[in-house]
C-alpha cells in the first residue's frame, strides 16, 4: 500500500503478476519521465488531480498536530500555517491531552503509531471529554499503515478520516476544510 501510494503521488502505476502459488511475483513500477525543456514531440506527464485543486485556505482554523517525529510535526505545521491555520504541536498523547486543557483546536491531526499511547488511545480519551472541553473535535488519523484494517481501526476509535503517509499537503488541507465545514478554496 505504501509503494502504491508513493508511486501514484508521482503520477505512476504499480502492477503485480504471478504465474501461480509458490512461483514468485513480478512487480512493475511505471513512473512518468519529464520531457527536457523544449524537447519537440514529447508531452509532459499528466498532473495529479490534487495539484490542480484550488489553493486551500484555512484562515483562523486551530489545528492540533500530534506525532512522535519532530520532523513530521515541523513539516505538517509549515504546510498548514502557510494556508492560514493556527497550529499547535504535541509529541505524544499525554502532551496532546494537556493542550486540550488550555486551548480548543478546531481539528485534531494525529499519527497512530506512537510509543506509549498510540493515536487510537488518544482519540478514545479525547472522545471521553465533554463537548465543551473538545470531546467532539473533528479528527484525522495520519499513519504509515494504510491498509483497510488500519483504516477501520482508526475510524472505529473515533477518527472521522484516515490518511496514509506520505500525505499530500493539499489533500490534508482539503480534508481539514471538509471536516470543519469550510469550502477551503480561495475566493
Amino acid at each position: 500500500a505504501l509503494v502504491k501510494h508513493l508511486v501514484e503521488l508521482h503520477g505512476g502505476t504499480v502492477t503485480a503478476e504471478s504465474p501461480g502459488p509458490g512461483q514468485g511475483a513480478t512487480f512493475t513500477v511505471t513512473l512518468p519521465v519529464a520531457a527536457p525543456a523544449g524537447a519537440p514531440g514529447l508531452e509532459p506527464a499528466p498532473r495529479r488531480a490534487l495539484e490542480s485543486a484550488p489553493s486551500v485556505i484555512l484562515d483562523g482554523l486551530r489545528v492540533l498536530l500530534v506525532d512522535d517525529h519532530a520532523e513530521t510535526l515541523d513539516l505538517f505545521a509549515s504546510w498548514l500555517a502557510r494556508r492560514g491555520a493556527e497550529v499547535r504541536t504535541a509529541g505524544d498523547a499525554a502532551e496532546a491531552l494537556a493542550v486540550f486543557s488550555t486551548w480548543r483546536p478546531d481539528v485534531l491531526v494525529s499519527d497512530l503509531a506512537m510509543p506509549g499511547e498510540d493515536g487510537c488511545s488518544l482519540i478514545r480519551k479525547v472522545r471521553s471529554l465533554p463537548a465543551a472541553e473538545g470531546g467532539r473535535v473533528p479528527a484525522i488519523a495520519v499513519t504509515a499503515h494504510g491498509g483497510p484494517d488500519d483504516r477501520w481501526q482508526a475510524l472505529a476509535s473515533g477518527f472521522q478520516a484516515h490518511l496514509a503517509k506520505p500525505v499530500d499537503p493539499t489533500e490534508l488541507a482539503l480534508v481539514i476544510a471538509g471536516l470543519t465545514g469550510r469550502s477551503g478554496a480561495e475566493p
